[in-house]
């Protein structure tokens, strides 16, 4: 696994991959991360990445895979992956999709185990009544990509996409 780190609105951001897929990111900077792509599925993470701050992308094309996780985690990050930009659904929401209505709170903590966030869009989950709780990027950042997908979305909506 090869990591490389972007410079994004958030902050240092690294991606890794295994050369067929992107499995895992991480806010900040990994140590081992180099600063320059070291393979075409790294390149076309970040390029996606960068389009995605700058509102220019809406959908990941990249192949992801997650290489870890319980039965339960794989399940939640499986329902949140298709949340339409710009979209949230709660987080018990999410426990009822995945057939555990009362376990909003266990949501949560897969959300924040999330192995490849941003790209498999935990922060697209929200608690009840829409309220920002918990992130593992911290709440600053959950604010910044939800205002980001928001304004696209809207742009989007106003202007055709």
């Amino acid at each position: 696994m090869r990591w490389t780190v972007l410079d994004s609105p958030i902050g240092e951001f690294s991606v890794a991959s295994d050369g067929e897929t992107v499995c895992g990111a991480h806010f900040g900077r990994v140590e081992s991360a180099a600063g320059e792509p070291a393979d075409t599925l790294s390149r076309q993470a970040i390029d996606e990445l960068r389009a995605y701050f700058a509102g220019d992308l809406t959908a990941f094309t990249i192949p992801v895979s997650v290489p870890r996780g319980s039965d339960f985690e794989r399940a939640v990050w499986r329902e949140m992956t298709p949340i339409p930009y710009g979209e949230t659904l709660t987080y018990g929401e999410v426990a009822r999709r995945v057939g555990d209505p009362g376990a909003a709170r266990a949501v949560g903590v897969a959300c924040n185990r999330n192995p490849v966030p941003v790209i498999v869009p935990c922060h697209r989950i929200v608690g009840a009544g829409g309220k920002l709780v918990g992130f593992g990027g911290g709440l600053p950042r959950k604010v910044h990509l939800l205002e980001l997908e928001a304004r696209v979305a809207l742009r989007d909506a106003w202007y055709g996409a």
